[in-house]
């Protein structure tokens, strides 16, 4: 089930949902907005390696805004810190940035709960479009669980994107093989 705005606003009083800034003006009937932070961040490599980390350039969106280009990923991030503690949150991009062409994930839609951070998008465009740090981008809907969470992502030994930061976080696969082999499996 997706809370409804009044649901939300419940969950932020109680602190179950945290959203700073919280800007009530941002609050949908089932979502709540979310603005583009200042930063962008692209591979410098062409080739990425799953297997290794891959190096990124981060800048700042200038005050007359920045042309994202086709071809081209971009990590953004959001404006918004968030916290969630038993629900799931799901970004998605706003309906005015899909008209755009503007992708804001490729696969990173869902969030876990004991997610505590802020949202690393991964953009993409159809066609050359001027962006700006601020801009509305996204929008947070939230799910009730069904069950008990054993663990949440804020208390998993292995959350690979615990640390918080405002700025875009590149991808952190190559700890995936970094993990030991388990015992009496071959190699190769």
């Amino acid at each position: 089930m997706i809370l409804s705005d009044t649901r939300i606003r419940e969950e932020v009083a109680r602190g179950r949902i945290v959203i700073r800034p919280y800007r009530p003006g941002c609050l949908g009937s089932n979502s709540y907005d979310v603005h583009l932070g200042p930063y962008l961040a692209t591979y410098r490599d062409g080739a990425l390696d799953a297997r290794s980390p891959n190096p990124v350039e981060e800048f700042r969106i200038p005050p007359d805004g920045f042309v994202l280009i086709p071809g081209q990923l971009y990590l953004g991030v959001t404006e918004e810190y968030t916290e969630t503690h038993g629900f799931v949150p799901f970004l998605e991009g706003k309906s005015s940035v899909g008209r755009l062409g503007i992708d804001i994930h490729s696969t990173a839609g869902k969030g876990d709960e004991g997610f505590c951070n802020y949202w690393t998008l991964e953009m993409s465009v159809k066609l050359p479009v001027r962006i700006y740090a601020g801009m509305p981008v996204g929008q947070l809907i939230y799910f009730e669980i069904s069950g008990t969470v054993a663990k949440g992502y804020d208390t998993k030994s292995g959350a690979k994107y615990r640390a918080v930061s405002a700025h875009p976080a590149p991808s952190r696969m190559h700890l995936n093989f970094a993990r030991k082999r388990r015992p009496g499996r071959a190699k190769g």
